[in-house]
């Protein structure tokens, strides 16, 4: 075996994982921290020699079941998308695990605690539990890249789907990685096993099967947890899942620890090791998915101490002082806080196409009292920020029309919704569907710039097709508008905004200029 190192992410280590355990396809939509495994198998030239599909997908629904599909014909497949795409995708992805898998399934959910670019902190493991499949916790970059090929292999011994989580802080530093060789794909070899038809007769025995491989599951667990030192007469044990062991060991105290880097939770070594100690603390980054579970196995008199406990801080991303306080022991050395600094919030590029479709909404919505504009996820969500602090809610994706679409029910006027392009073709769609087939009164703008501009100027699924989608979901010809938003245009801008407010009926206003960011990269590659 040839073996070499590269300084890589955490995001490449896993895409370089895959790529070297015989991937034959990666399935994602971008969204931090998850974005840049696609794009380095993007990049890579083994993946391209290989014909390795990486095109981006609408939403992460369509990820998880096109991924499905490649498994259906036995090749390899990985799912890539952020801790919040876990919810868009969850009906494939519980079903998943019904339906069983042929080739190989990975589904990368990466987490983002303290909301580095996230509406919420919700912890992927739940999900794992809920579906009962396996789920991968690496701690470091060097884990990244070798738990894939394990998680691959695993899938494929179980015939289900298994889940690799990881968090922000792991996903976006850079170790060097030990690199092997890279294995073969797949052979095209399509299951014709009646399992993937779920009809409750199926979908019964199916789930008796799902029910059956726990054993085997947690087993597999069981051997991946590893007790450092011995717990002999301890006051105090360790539980350190994933990245925060990282945070144990940096603070080299003498405690004793169980290091967790695959679940189901390992009961009997976790058993056998809190028999050794008087009380158990758990570090762990995201929910206290672990804590929660612990009293359960050892009785409700057994101390836990953690999140949940007031130990460890219950939100936000752990720190290694945040850690040795939980522990007893001198902080970590770290810098000091600098002093005296401007905040700095962050804004619209400048000469963002966004800042002139805010500009003109604000200008018309000043004469009507009870207007409310319904934002959606995306870089244009910095239009609830000053200057123009044009936005009165942001959800979750596609939510800008539906919630528009309600308000309007209730009475409000006008209601409008934001959303941009790549938004729209996620989740947006159905919401514009449902506001057509009442005829509701709203005003949907749907900010095209040619691009997925928050994650970094990825392909957005529906470029030059917006006004056939709109016209196919059934709004009027003459109130599908398209304006280039531009400051010599305001006046034709707020003009049509205008009317389509006075319209009784759902109208599209397509604000359409090309993302500066994608404007300039293009311009630099052609000197």
């Amino acid at each position: 075996m040839v073996m070499n190192r590269k300084l890589l992410l955490g995001d490449e280590a896993i895409a370089l994982g895959a790529i070297n355990a015989g991937l034959s396809g990666v399935y994602a939509y971008p969204g931090t921290p998850s974005t840049e495994i696609t794009e380095f198998i993007q990049g890579n030239a083994l993946a391209r020699q290989r014909g390795l599909h990486s095109r981006w997908c609408t939403n992460e629904k369509t990820a998880m079941e096109a991924a499905l599909g490649m498994s259906y014909a036995g090749k390899r497949a990985l799912v890539c998308m952020k801790h919040v795409g876990m919810n868009v995708c969850a009906d494939a992805f519980v079903n998943a695990a019904v339906t069983g898998v042929n080739g190989g399934v990975v589904v990368l959910a990466a987490d983002d605690p303290s909301m580095h670019s996230s509406q919420n902190e919700q912890d992927s493991r739940f999900y794992g539990k809920f579906a009962l499949i396996p789920v991968f916790e690496p701690s470091n970059q060097q884990e990244c890249y070798d738990m894939v090929a394990q998680a691959f292999d695993l899938s494929e011994a179980l015939k289900l789907p298994v889940m690799m989580r990881v968090v922000t802080r792991l996903a976006h530093s850079r170790a060097a990685v030990v690199i092997g060789d890279a294995r073969d794909v797949n052979p095209l070899n399509p299951d014709t096993g009646k399992h993937w038809v779920l009809l409750p007769a199926i979908a019964r025995r199916q789930y008796q099967s799902l029910i059956d491989k726990q054993v085997s599951i947690c087993q597999a667990a069981e051997q991946a947890a590893v007790v450092e030192t011995p717990a002999e007469g301890c006051k105090l044990g360790v539980v350190a899942c994933g990245i925060a062991y990282n945070y144990v060991k940096e603070c080299r105290m003498s405690h004793p620890v169980l290091k967790i880097s695959q679940y189901p939770i390992p009961k009997e070594t976790i058993r056998k090791f809190a028999v050794q100690c008087e009380a158990l603390l758990v570090v762990e980054d995201g929910q206290p998915f672990v804590e929660e579970q612990i009293p359960g196995l050892l009785g409700a008199d057994y101390r836990v101490k953690g999140r949940l406990t007031g130990d460890l801080p219950r939100t936000g991303e752990l720190t290694p002082d945040s850690v040795a306080l939980a522990l007893g022991v001198s902080e970590v050395a770290t810098l000091p806080a600098a002093q005296n600094l401007a905040a700095r919030p962050p804004q619209l590029c400048q000469g963002c196409g966004h800042r002139d479709v805010y500009a003109a909404l604000n200008e018309v919505l000043d004469d009507y009292s009870g207007a409310r504009v319904f934002g959606d996820i995306g870089c244009y969500t910095l239009g609830a920020l000053p200057p123009f602090q044009s936005l009165d809610s942001t959800v979750d994706m596609g939510a800008s029309i539906t919630m528009a679409k309600g308000a309007a029910d209730a009475g409000v006027f006008p209601a409008v919704a934001v959303i941009g392009d790549s938004t729209f073709t996620h989740s947006g769609m159905t919401g514009l569907l449902d506001a057509v087939n009442e005829n509701a009164n709203i005003v949907v703008v749907i900010s095209d710039n040619l691009t997925t501009g928050m994650t970094g100027g990825q392909d957005s699924a529906g470029t030059n097709k917006f006004e056939a989608i709109c016209l196919g979901l059934g709004v009027p010809a003459e109130h599908v508008r398209v304006v280039v938003p531009l400051p010599k245009n305001m006046p034709e801008i707020t003009r049509i905004i205008r009317e389509e407010i006075e319209y009784k009926g759902v109208s599209v206003i397509i604000p359409r200029r090309e993302c500066m960011q994608t404007l300039q990269r293009k311009l630099r590659q052609k000197k």
